[in-house]
């Protein structure tokens, strides 16, 4: 049980330095002005999709610091729903990636997966943001039990914004959420099989 404990603290920090990789790779493959398709697309994306993944786990583990309640289950219900839209939306660049022979086309592609009825609000504009809306509102929970500290949240907020600003602060980004969420792996790491009381 512990050891599982010491992974899933690897997994809160994996998910947010996915997130940062993924920014840096995007910059760097930006650089000679040609992104995607291409070994830097596909890199950048598979590195997002582990972060995600990662994120699984993470959210999972953070969600037991808290007593079970209704307000729990739904708040990470939410989270990994938008997460595993998240997932569809990196798995259709990659695919899209591999399928075009250049940018033109794979933003053709692109366009028409999106043009399928339901994809977009499933995928890319409304259903997605659950995952940050709930990854938010848990860390709210948790530095109101005190398991997080209360800059936390701002922080986190911060490191879910900037992106939305502009890509290229996706590395800033992941560097804000790991570190707002970098307080709650001593908490994880000394976790037994004990339950957690209900307060």
């Amino acid at each position: 049980m512990m050891a599982g404990m010491k992974r899933a603290a690897l997994y809160v920090i994996a998910g947010p330095v996915g997130i940062g990789a993924y920014g840096l790779i995007r910059l760097w493959g930006k650089s000679d002005g040609v992104y995607g398709p291409g070994f830097d697309w596909q890199a950048a994306h598979l590195v997002a999709l582990a972060g995600m993944v990662c994120f699984v786990p993470g959210v999972l583990a953070l969600s037991r610091l808290l007593p079970r309640s209704p307000w729990r289950t739904g708040v990470v219900a939410a989270t990994l729903v938008g997460l595993a839209a998240t997932m569809v939306q990196f798995g259709a660049d990659i695919v899209e990636g591999l399928l075009a022979d250049d940018r033109a086309e794979m933003s053709r592609l692109g366009a028409d997966f999106k043009d399928i009825p339901g994809v977009a609000v499933a995928f890319y504009d409304v259903v997605p943001q659950l995952f940050f809306v709930g990854l938010l509102v848990l860390a709210g929970m948790l530095a109101a039990r005190r398991r997080l500290p209360w800059w936390s949240v701002p922080l986190l907020l911060v490191g879910i914004v900037l992106p939305a600003v502009t890509l290229d602060l996706l590395p800033v980004g992941g560097l804000c959420m790991a570190l707002a969420l970098a307080p709650a792996l001593p908490l994880l790491r000394q976790q037994t099989d004990a339950p957690i009381a209900v307060h």
